[in-house]
């Protein structure tokens, strides 16, 4: 048995014990201590984690959820990790988000399919269940598929409308998706869908210096429930956003940037298209193309990013390469599901 000190971003420390080959997120659970986590199989990557002392053993994960890179700089998933003695772990998570229970399992009614684009839709789900849930403007929830056993992961795009208990999310049309077939072929209004979570530690942090936003694709949804929280919250500090997508049909939600620009004083963003082919969008190339000086503050800034891996790694190495050491960097990576 050893002993695992859990450090939490806000300062607080936890201690729990692990049995013989328990991992630590099993440990942290038996204690009453929910390590943001998903998957439990090594494959998502939203546990992990930092060890800062310590020795232990850690297999079966794939490089999407830890690269080789990370695991040489002892990052951790602590769905996988099994220490071999007393460990120090810092938890990249309030230790608030980490209370046992704040997960539940809900009935929502399917109140809205909306078409945005031949690449993307959104969609609205309201009920009591909703108007009960608890989540930070970033995170996620798991969506069982009508009819089926499985689930699909989406962010929320919207904070919680008490008055009529509903929430929206965005999501990309996949060709022979199980969700997007059902969303654009059998969906109705008023179907009964059913939610679990929310999960992920990829969530806005108290504003305390400048923000930097960089969203691929429908990796806008989280961005939209935090700008939501910012409008009505306010902000002392610049926030932009640079939104990235391959072609210029996979824009959306553009108007809802734009009415965000109006009403939030310090929010600024831009939009850019990576193909070159056809399209007269006047800004081309990559998030990383559009990301400038001012931007950064010296490092003196907060970075949230999410969208497809390759994205994600992009931007990382556009960091290491200039040398560029954030404040913080918050990322969420994702992958369409068949």
């Amino acid at each position: 048995m050893y002993k695992v000190a859990l450090n939490f971003e806000d300062g607080v420390t936890r201690f729990i014990t692990t049995s013989p080959m328990e991992t630590v997120a099993d440990a942290a659970f038996r204690s009453g201590i929910n390590i943001p986590l998903d998957c439990r199989d090594g494959a998502c990557g939203t546990c992990k984690c930092h060890c800062e002392s310590g020795s232990y053993e850690m297999d079966g994960y794939i490089e999407d959820a830890l690269s080789d890179e990370e695991a040489s700089q002892r990052y951790v998933l602590t769905c996988q990790m099994i220490p071999e003695s007393d460990c120090v772990v810092t938890v990249p998570a309030s230790s608030e988000v980490c209370l046992k229970g704040r997960q539940m399992d809900t009935l929502a009614e399917l109140s809205e399919v909306k078409q945005l684009s031949s690449t993307a839709l959104s969609f609205v789900v309201s009920g009591d269940g909703v108007r009960a849930m608890q989540f930070l403007p970033g995170q996620y929830v798991k969506i069982q598929v009508p009819g089926t056993e499985e689930f699909r992961a989406y962010s929320f795009s919207s904070m919680i409308n008490q008055a009529n208990g509903s929430v929206s999310f965005l999501m990309r049309v996949v060709p022979e998706g199980l969700m997007s077939g059902y969303m654009t072929d059998k969906s109705s209004v008023g179907a009964t869908v059913a939610l679990r979570g929310p999960f992920g530690s990829f969530y806005l942090r108290e504003v305390k210096r400048p923000v930097l936003m960089l969203a691929g694709g429908t990796g806008l949804a989280p961005f939209l429930a935090m700008l939501e929280k910012i409008q009505l919250e306010g902000s002392d500090y610049p926030v932009h956003m640079v939104y990235g997508v391959t072609h210029e049909v996979d824009l959306v939600e553009l108007d809802k940037l734009e009415a965000f620009a109006e009403e939030i004083d310090n929010f600024t963003f831009s939009a850019c298209v990576a193909s070159s082919e056809s399209g007269s969008w006047p800004q081309k190339g990559y998030v990383t193309h559009h990301i400038e000086p001012g931007h950064l503050n010296d490092g003196d800034v907060d970075i949230y990013l999410c969208g497809p891996p390759p994205m994600v790694e992009a931007v990382t190495s556009f960091m290491q390469e200039r040398g560029i050491q954030p404040a913080s960097l918050s990322y969420e990576k994702f992958t369409a599901s068949k």
